[in-house]
């Protein structure tokens, strides 16, 4: 394995110099010599995949998990690299790397499921955002200057605006900005309200209500608007309690088998 001399530039100062090994691993049928070969000029080019894999830190993910990935990328330039195509092995190794690195924040990183296209405008407006805001400090793009400046409609920004909040998400237990009684995020969402389900059934009911005779009307409403007993239902309406209890089961039966049958 030999390395660059100091008049070969590369975009990496200790790129090493890999071209006969390529050539040889090229010739080499499939066995231990060639995985030997192989594993080789995988160990001389990690540290630039690591190096690659630095420009993408605090983004969410370990840097170690980051280097990982960028190693995977690695093992697939050069299984994949054809030194008989004339290119320099550094330039068909980075992009791959690099898209290797773009492809797991891509499909592991996102908390939600976002749309490919979608993605894709969030990082187009989020470097917008900040080659704008450096060459004016302190001044917050606006939704036209990022517009303008990554050449999308105003439309397209939005959507890559929205888009950054997928990225990550807050759990639930983590305390709202400004509390200092620990008042957390799950202490401000809703629970389930009975109250509307008490409206959808007064709603359904009311057709049948409406049908009963005025007689049955009355000791619904006094039984159970009023709260009124039974024995004092029929004290007023000048008939018997067991009358009345009849009288009650009977419409409410009717009127649970008609709003059922309304719903089917």
């Amino acid at each position: 394995m030999r390395t660059t001399t100091g008049t070969k530039q590369h975009p990496h100062d200790d790129a090493p110099d890999t071209a006969a090994d390529f050539e040889r691993l090229f010739g080499l049928p499939d066995g231990r010599e060639r995985q030997a070969l192989r594993d080789e000029i995988v160990r001389a080019w990690l540290p630039m995949a690591e190096r690659i894999a630095w420009r993408y830190r605090g983004r969410g993910e370990s840097t170690e998990d980051l280097c990982q990935v960028a190693a995977v990328g690695l093992v697939k330039a050069v299984d994949r690299y054809d030194p008989a195509r004339g290119n320099a092995f550094e330039s068909y190794a980075v992009p791959t790397i690099t898209g290797e690195i773009k492809r797991h924040f891509r499909d592991h990183m996102w908390v939600l499921h976002v749309p490919r296209r979608v993605q894709d405008l969030r990082n187009r407006v989020r470097v917008a955002a900040k080659e704008l805001s450096q060459t004016v400090p302190g001044h917050e793009p606006t939704v036209t200057e990022i517009a303008e400046h990554a050449q999308l409609s105003e439309d397209d920004v939005q959507i890559g605006l929205e888009a950054m909040d997928t990225f990550t998400a807050l759990s639930l237990d983590a305390e709202l900005p400004g509390s200092d009684d620990g008042y957390a995020l799950s202490d401000a969402l809703g629970g389930p309200d009975s109250g509307y389900d008490l409206v959808v059934d007064r709603e359904a009911v009311k057709p049948s209500l409406r049908a009963l005779p005025e007689r049955e009307r009355t000791i619904l409403y006094l039984r159970y608007f009023r709260g009124m007993t039974q024995s004092s239902i029929a004290e007023q309406l000048g008939i018997s309690q067991m009358h009345v209890s009849r009288l009650i089961s009977g419409c409410c039966a009717r009127m649970r088998e008609e709003t059922l049958a309304d719903v089917a």
